[in-house]
C-alpha cells in the first residue's frame, strides 16, 4: 500500500467557503506568495527576479491559473502553484486522476488557510472517494488566544461529526503574538482536542522573531531549533498522542555548499517513540537540486539512522510539488534510485511509503 501522507484539494481562488468575503481569501493567498521562495517571472521576457521590489501590486488571472504581481508597468507571475491550474483550483477528481496515473492508494489531504478553510469542503472530499482520501481538519490557530471554544468546537466538529482523521497545527498563533503555543492561552485548547484520539501534525517554521524579514541562516536554524523545543514540551504534556513534523525539517536553511548539514539538536525531539516525520524533499528544494536528487541522500541516510523507518513517512506537498519533478518521480527517486544505491529492503522501503502512515493515521 503506497499512501501520501501530505496531499491538497482546494476551490477556486475566487471561492469563499470558510472566508469573510473574497477578498480575505486573496489576502491569504497573497501572503502565502510573498512570503514564498519561488522568484518572480517577468511575463513579457520570462526573465526572472530574484529580489523582488515592495512596491508590488496583487492579483490573480484565473484563466492562466497563475498569481500576478504588479511593479510599476511591468507584470509578473509566480510559480507557488504549479502550472494548469485553472481558477487555482484542485479538486479531489484532480487528485484521483494524479493518484491512478502515479500508483498512489491512499492520500491525506492537508490544510493551510490560504487554500481553503472549510472542513465541510474537506469532508465531501473524502466522501467522494472514502477508500482513497483521508483529511485532517483546519484550525484557525490565531484564534486560539481570543476565542478558544470557538476554534475547539470547529475541531471538535470535524474529528467527531464530519469524522475526519487528524488535526493540522502551524504556529499561526504568531500572527498575533509570540506566545509559545504549548501552554498558557492554548492549554484549554490541547487539553479538549489531544482527547480526540487522532494524530496532530506540526508544521513548524523559524519562530515568531522572523516574519518575512532579512536574517542569516543562523539565526533561522535557532529559531527552528527554539520551536522544536516547544514541540518537546508540548510532548512531554501528552506523551500518549502520536504526531508528526510535515514536509522533514526546513531543508533550505540548512544548506551549505550544495550540502545539507544537520546539527546533532535537531534529533532530540525523536527520542520520543510517538513522533514522526514526513519524507518530503522534492517541494521544498527542487528548484536547488535535479531528480534524482542524489545530494540529498545522504540526509535520508541520517533520517533512517537517527528516527527509523517505522516513523518516517512518505509525503509530496501534491499538487504543489508538481513544480519541480512528476508525481511518479516523486516515488521513484526513494523506491528505485536511492533502494537500489544503499540496498534497503523491501520491507524498510514499505515502512516509508505507506505502513509507517498506515499506523500513524490508525488504519492497519
Amino acid at each position: 500500500m503506497i499512501i501520501d501522507s501530505h496531499t491538497y484539494c482546494f476551490k477556486p481562488y475566487n471561492d469563499v467557503d470558510g472566508y469573510e468575503n473574497e477578498k480575505e481569501h486573496k489576502s491569504w493567498i497573497e501572503d502565502a506568495n510573498r512570503s514564498h521562495h519561488q522568484p518572480l517571472i517577468n511575463i513579457r521576457d520570462r526573465t526572472i527576479l530574484t529580489k523582488p521590489k515592495s512596491n508590488m501590486t496583487f492579483d490573480i488571472d484565473g484563466k492562466s491559473g497563475r498569481v500576478l504581481w504588479k511593479i510599476k508597468n511591468e507584470l509578473y507571475t509566480q510559480y507557488y502553484y504549479p502550472p494548469n491550474l485553472s481558477n487555482l483550483e484542485f479538486s479531489p477528481h484532480s487528485l484521483i486522476s494524479e493518484m491512478d496515473y502515479a500508483g498512489i492508494d491512499i492520500a491525506l489531504l492537508h490544510t493551510n488557510p490560504s487554500l481553503g478553510r472549510s472542513n465541510i469542503y474537506q469532508s465531501e472530499c473524502v466522501k467522494l472517494y472514502p477508500k482513497r482520501i483521508l483529511s485532517m481538519a483546519c484550525v484557525d490557530e490565531w484564534l486560539i488566544e481570543d476565542s478558544p471554544e470557538l476554534v475547539i468546537k470547529n475541531v471538535v466538529d470535524a474529528i467527531k461529526g464530519l469524522n475526519l482523521h487528524a488535526i493540522k497545527f502551524n504556529p499561526l498563533g504568531y500572527l498575533k503574538s509570540n506566545k509559545p503555543w504549548d501552554r498558557g492561552v492554548y492549554e484549554y485548547f490541547w487539553e479538549t482536542v489531544t482527547k480526540l484520539n487522532v494524530p496532530i501534525f506540526f508544521t513548524l517554521g523559524t519562530g515568531p522573531n522572523f516574519k518575512g524579514q532579512n536574517y542569516s541562516s543562523k539565526d533561522a536554524i535557532n529559531g527552528y531549533l527554539a520551536e522544536l523545543n516547544i514541540l518537546m514540551k508540548w510532548m512531554d504534556r501528552y506523551p500518549d498522542n502520536k504526531c508528526s513534523i510535515t514536509h522533514g525539517f526546513p531543508w533550505r536553511i540548512f544548506i551549505e555548499n550544495e550540502t545539507i548539514c544537520l546539527p546533532q539538536d535537531i534529533w532530540a525531539p525523536f527520542n520520543n517513540p510517538n513522533l514522526y516525520m514526513e519524507v518530503c524533499f522534492p517541494v521544498r528544494i527542487g528548484d536547488l537540486f535535479d531528480f534524482p536528487y542524489t545530494e540529498i541522500w545522504p540526509t535520508l541516510d541520517e533520517l533512517i539512522n537517527n528516527i527509523g523507518f517505522a516513523n518516517l513517512h512518505y509525503g509530496t506537498d501534491m499538487p504543489f510539488q508538481n513544480r519541480f519533478c512528476t508525481y511518479k518521480q516523486s516515488r521513484k527517486w526513494i523506491e528505485h534510485n536511492y533502494k537500489n544505491k544503499t540496498g534497503m529492503t523491501q520491507s524498510e522501503l514499505d515502512m516509508i511509503m505507506g505502513e509507517s502512515a498506515a499506523k500513524l493515521l490508525n488504519i492497519l
